[in-house]
């Protein structure tokens, strides 16, 4: 540790001592129902900003000024997800290129349209000369995220037309960040493999004829090889995490897009967002949660309960398996949030489409792998942590399991190691952004700015000489 080093620790630390202070601020001021924290009306539906054609999200319906809870549904254009992936399944084809046509042009593809659009992807995947080097390999990340970041920053300086928001550039532009997301996570996770874990740097380029599940799994892997079982169930993830209407992600995109900024600033921002636990990252945050689960404890110390295997166990009973629960949301145990990750969704209410899909195909899968007790411990925090969690709202509207929940237990199961968890998320999420940001730029023509209300008293101000 350098002086400099040192220095800079030693004053953070006195600075810091009384800083809390000057940043708190009592619950009371968040109930004046004007304000809408975290852009939430009071029962909890968000604050309607705007309209869009890309996606639509439904868990509730309106009557008499409640809301009426319904099953989950997600519809991408006007259609609905479910039929998209039953349609692909039922033909043993890949849809995630279709989807990412579906939400930049507004519609279906024909076979000839899908054809020359997978073409042109297959060229835009190609990256700038020595880019993997310059940007990825050279300055290595320890998250994959911080990296995709960066480097969708970094190709705006490649861009000779990167501040250009017409129609027709941005298009260019959003098919170019779609086509390489897949390489650059890819990438970088070889990169971390390689500078922080000790692993082998082992590269692999896409392929032109492959799907972009096929060429992740390709990539990713030191021998290149997977499935076509595989293949068709990454496909499906990519499917389901490819748009979502107005998540944190995607409104910071189109915030950001709203200022007329360039298309590499406003995806890099929506990167920054989804890396957040609370967001994108919260697919991980479940397989460490459960992997708390399983030993009981955090860090190796024991929970109130005694005995570590005795706590919860390999097979936990639901006693024990409550009690812990219970620990979690008190924040003495997992990672002291309070929080159950994986459950609870701002819109769905008795089921979230995408959870229902994935547990579907989880399943089979999960007999195959031998990971069955893993996916019926899942449903029973699911059911147990729901009633938890309810009772201790108070809640009459229905609780449901988001797509966090199984989505890790699906990647665990493909073998996909939990540093790409979120990136994956973001190469399927990169199309949805896209659109809204077309969206955004072609029809807002107004800066997104909401207000907050000054809590700070007016005060004089005093010379050096008489502060104290």
């Amino acid at each position: 540790m350098t002086e400099q080093t040192t220095l800079l620790e030693n004053d953070i630390a006195r600075l810091s001592e009384n800083i809390a202070e000057q940043y708190a601020i009592d619950a009371h001021y968040f109930e004046d129902q004007s304000i809408k924290r975290g852009l939430r009306n009071a029962d909890g539906t968000g604050v309607l900003i705007g309209v869009s054609k890309v996606g639509s999200v439904q868990g509730y319906y309106m009557m008499d000024g409640e809301r009426v809870p319904m099953p989950g549904k997600l519809y991408y254009r006007g259609i609905s997800v479910e039929d998209i992936v039953t349609a692909h399944q039922q033909n043993g084809t890949f849809g995630y290129e279709e989807v990412a046509y579906l939400l930049l042009l507004g519609k279906l593809p024909t076979r000839a349209q899908l054809q020359r659009f997978n073409d042109v992807m297959a060229q835009a995947r190609r990256m700038p000369a020595a880019f993997t080097e310059d940007m990825i390999l050279k300055a290595p990340s320890r998250n994959i995220m911080n990296q995709l970041a960066r480097s969708v920053l970094a190709l705006y300086s490649y861009d000779e037309s990167a501040d250009d928001t017409s129609l027709e550039n941005v298009l260019r532009q959003s098919i170019g960040l779609i086509a390489r997301f897949p390489l650059i996570a890819a990438n970088a996770f070889a990169a971390k493999r390689h500078y922080f874990d000790g692993k082998s740097l082992i590269l692999h380029n896409p392929e032109p004829e492959l799907s972009v599940a096929e060429n992740i799994l390709r990539m990713i892997r030191p021998d290149k090889a997977y499935t076509p079982e595989e293949s068709h169930l990454l496909d499906l993830m990519l499917i389901l995490h490819a748009e979502h209407s107005s998540n944190n992600s995607t409104f910071v995109c189109r915030a950001m897009s709203s200022s007329g900024t360039d298309t590499y600033s406003a995806i890099a921002g929506a990167v920054g967002s989804l890396k957040g636990p609370l967001h994108g990252g919260a697919n991980a945050k479940v397989m460490q949660m459960f992997r708390d689960i399983r030993a009981g404890a955090v860090n190796g110390a024991a929970g109130p309960l005694g005995d570590i295997r005795a706590h919860v166990g390999t097979a936990p009973t639901d006693d024990a398996l409550g009690a812990y629960l219970d620990q979690i949301l008190d924040g003495e145990a997992g990672d002291r949030s309070g929080k159950i990750y994986g459950l609870g969704h701002a819109v769905y209410t008795m089921s979230d489409p995408r959870a229902v899909v994935i547990k579907k195909y989880a399943a089979a899968l999960a007999r195959d792998k031998g990971r069955a007790d893993d996916l019926e411990l899942m449903e029973r925090v699911e059911e147990l942590g729901i009633r938890k969690i309810m009772t201790r709202k108070h809640q009459s509207i229905p609780m449901c399991a988001n797509v966090d929940l199984y989505s890790g237990l699906i990647y665990s199961m493909l073998d996909i190691p939990e540093d790409m968890y979120t990136p994956l998320f973001a190469t399927a999420r990169i199309a949805g952004w896209c659109a809204h940001r077309i969206e955004e730029v072609m029809t807002s023509n107004r800066i997104i700015r909401p207000a907050y209300k000054s809590l700070t008293q007016r005060r004089t101000y005093v010379p050096m000489a008489k502060r104290e």
